[in-house]
């Protein structure tokens, strides 16, 4: 590839974890210096990286980015509520080493279609509507001093290291006419929302989209709220973390002496009725749609996620861990990546970093999600996979079920 010639890198790398018992999450390639050394000269001066990374492992990767030459920007936030803890029960273990009898306090239920084989959720509200399997689970527990330890916690965001290729020119302002490369697309990523962001002062009514406050307003078009750091799903178990603010009435000392500090002297009164309600609302929500995963990869077969051992998870050879706890197996589907990341998300990402029409990198493609974001929002696109399977799947994603495919693969 040519030096200079991409407009951004949107990536979701390995993060070196070993997940779900794969061997390309276990090379190295994130920490790997050359590789990122190959991105940084294909990108042009100015342009942003956008890389995910592992809780755990993150910093190494960022490490490699940085000591390349990249300038490490920010780090956003991608907040979500579907993860599921993989603890151990340390007290189940020690009963079992040690052969002690748990006491049964109760059952859980899974529900959904696939309860029956154990795949299905514990919420209720998930398969709302839906019919299926309903299977009882007994709950145990045991007298141990250990009861109640785990290994691990739930997992709830992944770190998004954003940096930049440092310009070639003396200003930002000369960069971007020169490479179009070297900021970011502000207003295209605001939070939209649809508040009276109105406020009363000393009984005039003023509204802070004609004041410079940024907000959606006819002085400044379309606008919303400033892109923030911070992404999140919408989920509840996400919704239940933000707190909820409250009126931004005057608190009783500042009535009390009802004068600016600064400037003009006279009386006022400020009120914002709109500052109310779940701070939640200050970020982008990027919903993922049910459909999505699978959508255009209808005519390849339904496959089951496999280990490197060929062993799929779901199969009941495979369903219990060596503890005896039970595992949770993926059902088989047309689209069996077993990271998929939601294109909401990817397409502001994209959207954020990219220059208008500009061409978008991904070295680890996978099953597409990036290609269908830049698709959707009107860039050019290249993907790197090593996996043939992968490369399938991203193709049907991005032709949307089209019979004709627009990718093409160079061996």
């Amino acid at each position: 590839m040519e030096s200079n010639s991409i407009d951004s890198i949107v990536t979701d790398p390995p993060y070196e974890l070993g997940f779900m018992g794969k061997a390309w999450d276990r090379t190295g390639i994130s920490y790997n210096v050359g590789m990122w050394k190959e991105v940084f000269r294909v990108l042009k001066p100015g342009g942003f990286l956008l890389s995910f990374g592992g809780t755990r492992t993150y910093h190494r990767m960022a490490c490699a980015v940085e000591d390349v030459g990249f300038e490490i920007r920010d780090m956003v936030e991608w907040m979500y509520g579907s993860g599921f803890p993989k603890s151990l029960n340390i007290g189940k273990a020690i009963d079992k080493l040690q052969g002690n009898e748990r006491e049964v306090i109760g059952e859980k239920k899974l529900w959904g279609h696939n309860a029956g084989s154990g795949a299905g959720s514990f919420s209720k509200n998930e398969y709302e509507g839906q019919t299926g399997i309903v299977r009882l689970e007994p709950l145990t527990k045991g007298n141990s001093e250990w009861e109640g330890w785990g290994t691990a916690l739930k997992p709830a965001h992944e770190p998004i290291c954003m940096a930049r290729k440092p310009l070639s020119e003396k200003t930002v302002a000369e960069n971007v006419l020169k490479w179009g490369t070297g900021g970011i697309n502000v207003d295209g990523c605001r939070v939209e929302h649809d508040e009276d962001l109105s406020i009363e002062r000393a009984g005039k009514t003023l509204d802070t989209r004609d004041q410079g406050w940024g907000f959606k307003g006819v002085s400044r078009g379309n606008q919303g709220r400033f892109p923030a750091n911070l992404i999140h799903d919408g989920s509840d178990e996400v919704m239940e973390l933000f707190p909820n603010t409250k009126s931004g009435e005057m608190n009783s000392v500042a009535k009390a002496r009802q004068y600016n500090t600064y400037g003009k002297m006279y009386k006022r009164r400020v009120t914002n009725p709109a500052s109310e309600g779940s701070a939640a609302r200050f970020f982008y929500c990027a919903k993922a749609s049910k459909s999505e995963r699978e959508a255009g990869c209808e005519d390849l077969e339904k496959r089951f996620v496999r280990r490197d051992d060929g062993q799929p998870f779901g199969m009941n050879t495979n369903q219990y861990r060596p503890d005896g706890s039970e595992r949770k197996p993926i059902p088989p589907r047309h689209n069996n990546h077993p990271t998929v990341k939601p294109i909401a998300l990817m397409r502001y990402l994209c959207r954020l970093v990219t220059p208008p029409g500009g061409a978008i990198l991904d070295p680890f493609m996978g099953s597409g999600s990036t290609g269908v974001a830049a698709e959707l929002e009107g860039f050019r696109f290249i993907g790197i996979d090593q996996d043939k399977e992968a490369f399938d799947i991203a193709c049907g994603r991005m032709a949307g079920g089209k019979e004709e495919k627009t990718c093409t693969m160079t061996v």
